[in-house]
């Protein structure tokens, strides 16, 4: 028996490559986004009391800045990568909504703080017929997730 469509968009996974970034409430393309992960940092000491309630404690309730990078075709007269990175500690938030086949949001990554860190220019080879790729290093914070 097939399921009907309202059944599959609750229980069928999301295809991966209809997402959609925006940066500092502009939608940018982007081929590819990596790294988004929720970690926290960790910090285990020991205190005065040792001897009572155990030999250490440790506290998970750092949030840590983490790499993401960001690849884009490079466009003719389209200098967002570097004119982000020009502008020396330019932190801006960021959201990367993953979509349904209309285009709807159906997961929401929010970034509260990107900072970008590394611009990568494309390879050139002469011999090769692939895009021209530029690649964004960014280290970010504040993440949280919202689901539709």
């Amino acid at each position: 028996m097939a399921e009907t469509p309202a059944f599959q968009k609750k229980h069928y996974p999301l295809p991966a490559y209809n997402f959609r970034v925006t940066v500092n409430g502009v939608t940018e393309s982007f081929a590819e986004v990596s790294g988004i992960v929720l970690e926290c940092e960790t910090v285990t000491y020991r205190h005065g009391l040792s001897f009572w309630e155990g030999e250490t404690l440790t506290r998970y309730a750092y949030p840590k800045y983490i790499p993401v990078s960001l690849k884009k075709g490079t466009v003719a007269g389209s200098g967002f990568f570097y004119d982000w990175i020009k502008a020396r500690s330019a932190v801006r938030p960021m959201e990367i909504s993953l979509c349904d086949g209309n285009g709807q949001p159906m997961v929401v990554w929010r970034i509260a703080r990107a900072v970008p860190v590394k611009l990568e220019v494309p390879t050139f080879d002469a011999g090769a017929s692939q895009v021209a790729i530029e690649k964004l290093d960014l280290m970010v914070s504040g993440i949280s997730v919202e689901r539709f």
